[in-house]
């Protein structure tokens, strides 16, 4: 089964934050590293390294890329800060010379730092051999020949099990979806990760909105109960849209300019929230606007409480949630901020605690930016690292 060019890449970006994830932490006790790692790790790299049994997996991933879109590129870089070993990346559309070219130079996040280079038909970053490959069917990719034992499917075609099966047939062992999937298990990191089981071989990694919204409305449903809600996500333009007016579909505003128009559209993410914590399904819908900008989105949460509650009291729950169990995916800030200045953030989701109105203590307005692009491709990152130590 292959895809067609006019198919392809559903796209979703850098603070150079080196993070072993302090999310994954729980309630566990912090011991100190002994000194001969102190030069290496801090305290709380340590601590997440030695509460995990496997190491190899952790230090030793190997992962395929399929899709050199966006994700696939962000997810490579995400990879590398985070030392996790990319062996090959699949894609039918472009050449060696010009995947060094993409990979190297990117006008939202600057330049890959290190030195990019083709060398013997290999993709080579900071002396690190990267296989090639073209294929257009996944299942004729050689994943169990270089080693891949984990899969990014970021082409956003294959995102059901039985398509992205396609990829185990080529010797992968674990296939994680970059995008919605109808029957996949889908994983929010910092919401629902705990319910992952190694049985699980196909997973998705939701969408970069659901990333945002769940944790925002998992801390607010724990402590004030979300009764009903409605999100509008005003996002960034993503490389299925239309530079000027052109055909789209069934949705025919969605093939209006990119650059030229806010355009209304149609999202899932919300009601995927409903997937990854149950006792929100049913509870959430929402919409998009899509917006000329090339980068960064934000999440309106508009909820009925179950709990009165004042903004101060709801902006102390958040505060304390990013400072602990949801800290590196969860931010908070009262700074006057504006998009440009979450360009390359890692977080899934940043409050804006000067940007939220009550109207009673009951119905309020949370906003919450992210980075659609490359706290994405991080998630995508810590979703696998995650995985390998189960």
């Amino acid at each position: 089964m292959g895809y067609t060019k006019d198919a392809r890449i559903h796209e979703h970006k850098p603070t150079p934050t080196r993070t072993f994830h302090p999310f994954l932490l729980g309630q566990l006790p912090r011991k100190p590293a002994p000194s001969f790692l102190s030069h290496f790790f801090s305290n709380s790299e340590f601590f997440w390294i030695s509460s995990h049994s496997n190491l190899n997996a952790i230090i030793m991933s190997k992962i395929g890329i399929n899709g050199f879109g966006r994700i696939g590129r962000l997810v490579l870089r995400a990879a590398l800060e985070k030392g996790v070993e990319v062996v090959a990346v699949n894609d039918p559309f472009i050449g060696l010379d010009y995947m060094v070219y993409m990979f190297k130079y990117d006008s939202t996040h600057g330049p890959y730092k290190g030195e990019v280079k083709a060398e013997d038909g290999k993709l080579v970053v900071n002396g690190k051999k990267i296989e090639v490959f073209a294929e257009r069917d996944p299942k004729n990719i050689p994943w169990g020949k270089v080693g891949a034992e984990v899969v990014v499917e970021s082409t956003g075609v294959f995102t059901t099990i039985e398509k992205a099966n396609a990829h185990i047939e080529g010797g992968a062992k674990k296939v994680v979806i970059s995008a919605p999937s109808a029957d996949a298990p889908m994983f929010v990191m910092g919401v629902n990760e705990s319910s992952y089981e190694p049985s699980m071989n196909i997973i998705s990694n939701a969408s970069c909105t659901t990333n945002c919204l769940a944790p925002l409305a998992k801390v607010i449903n724990d402590n004030f109960e979300i009764v009903e809600g409605l999100m509008t996500t005003v996002h960034a333009i993503t490389a299925t849209q239309k530079t000027v007016d052109g055909p789209s579909g069934k949705l025919w505003r969605d093939g209006r300019g990119a650059a030229q128009n806010i355009i209304p559209a149609a999202t899932g993410a919300a009601k995927a929230v409903g997937k990854v914590i149950p006792a929100l399904n049913g509870k959430l819908t929402g919409m998009a606007f899509r917006v000329p900008v090339h980068d960064v989105s934000v999440v309106d949460l508009t909820v009925r409480l179950g709990k009165p509650a004042t903004m101060e009291e709801i902006k102390a729950k958040v505060k304390a949630a990013s400072e602990g169990p949801l800290k590196g995916i969860l931010g908070y800030t009262e700074d006057e901020v504006v998009s440009a200045d979450f360009i390359g953030d890692q977080r899934s989701s940043i409050f804006d605690a000067g940007a939220g109105i009550q109207l009673s203590p009951q119905f309020v307005k949370l906003i919450s930016w992210y980075d659609n692009e490359y706290g994405y491709s991080n998630r995508v990152v810590d979703l696998i690292k995650y995985i390998q130590t189960k």
